[in-house]
């Protein structure tokens, strides 16, 4: 089995990728959907969070407010690299989980949904393949602005927080182009898929499990001849 790196930039689209991926059939694993399970009040990171950036950033029920967190840390770097100093080891424990988990179904490979795969920089050298669904800034900009209901100032911000999307094309292996219509977006994840169903990377596997069930053919039938004689 191998890795896949799925990423993007903030409504640029990925959304839309992930779910045309996983009607057919691909195994994913959400980084943004962990990430939002590691904080819960149950949770260690949950206590870290709070004792780090103070009670103002609870609601009644005792879950975090996500808005006003993210209004926190998309205005202050260092507060941003504190959060993620916090979240991300937990975040990769879970996906690890769930990584085992694929693997002992028998899944090819597992694609992860992860936002700041490039930003972070620590997880690329585990995937096989990254893929980047892209669009242009000024497309990426009016939908977050519409998305989100953020004026011109606030989505720039927002965007300026992570590495642009022409830089990430540069450092991904596959691209998706995510600015014209679903169609199109549509035809190039078929044409990733067939790509990643048709690849290689897994070879060796299956020809150690052929070599390792070869062996035990034969090792079977030596000692049926033995039992016989």
């Amino acid at each position: 089995m191998f890795l896949v790196g799925l990423t993007g930039g903030i409504a640029s689209g990925k959304s839309t990728v992930v779910a045309i991926l996983q009607e057919l059939g691909c195994a994913v694993i959400d980084a943004d959907m962990i990430a939002r399970q590691v904080v819960q009040p149950c949770f260690r990171a949950h206590q870290r969070i709070v004792h780090s950036f103070g009670p103002e950033i609870l609601l009644d029920s005792g879950e975090i407010n996500r808005e006003a967190l993210g209004s926190i840390i998309f205005s202050q770097p260092e507060k941003r690299r504190l959060l993620n100093s916090i979240t991300h080891p937990e975040i990769q424990k879970e996906m690890l989980k769930q990584i085992l988990k694929y693997f002992l179904l028998g899944h090819r490979y597992v694609i992860l949904d992860i936002p700041l795969l490039f930003e972070t920089n620590t997880l690329t050298k585990f995937m096989k393949h990254t893929v980047l669904v892209y669009c242009d800034p000024q497309s990426q900009l009016s939908r977050l602005m519409r998305r989100n209901g953020l004026t011109q100032a606030e989505a720039e911000a927002r965007i300026a927080a992570q590495l642009p999307l022409d830089q990430k094309v540069k450092l991904a292996n596959h691209i998706i182009d995510n600015s014209g219509d679903a169609e199109a977006t549509r035809r190039q994840v078929l044409k990733l898929h067939a790509a990643l169903e048709d690849s290689l990377d897994f070879l060796w596997v299956r020809l150690l499990a052929v070599a390792a069930t070869a062996g035990v053919g034969s090792l079977v039938y030596l000692l049926l001849r033995q039992l016989v004689s």
